[in-house]
C-alpha cells in the first residue's frame, strides 16, 4: 500500500498521458507494465476503443516527476504505440470521475 496520505497525493502534481495504441491483446499489459517495471505509480486507467475497434486511446493519470519525460520516450517506443501526448491533470477525461465514487 501507498504510504502517502490522501492530502499529500492531492498536493503531487500530476499528469495526464494520452496515448493512442494498437487494440489487440496484451497491449494494455506492455504500456502499464512499463510503469510497473520502473516503480512508476499510475493513480488512474481510462482506456477506450477508436472508430472501427483497431485502436485504442488509453489515458493515465500519473504523478509528475523528474522521470516523466523519459517515461514519455519509453511508452513511445513500444511496438503497439502510435502516439503519446501529455496534458495536464484538469484534463477532462479524469474530471468527474471521483462522482462516481461517492456513495
Amino acid at each position: 500500500m501507498n504510504a502517502i496520505n490522501r492530502h499529500e497525493q492531492n498536493a503531487l502534481s500530476r499528469a495526464v498521458l494520452e496515448i493512442d495504441v494498437n487494440n489487440h491483446p496484451g497491449v494494455m499489459s506492455h504500456v502499464v507494465g512499463l510503469f510497473s517495471r520502473r516503480a512508476y505509480n499510475v493513480e488512474g486507467i481510462l482506456c477506450l476503443p477508436l472508430d472501427d475497434g483497431s485502436r485504442s486511446r488509453i489515458w493515465l493519470l500519473v504523478n509528475e516527476d523528474q522521470r516523466l519525460p523519459q517515461m514519455m520516450k519509453q511508452v513511445g517506443k513500444l511496438e503497439d504505440v502510435i502516439g503519446i501526448r501529455r496534458h495536464n491533470a484538469d484534463h477532462a477525461v479524469f474530471q468527474n470521475l471521483e462522482n462516481f465514487f461517492r456513495g
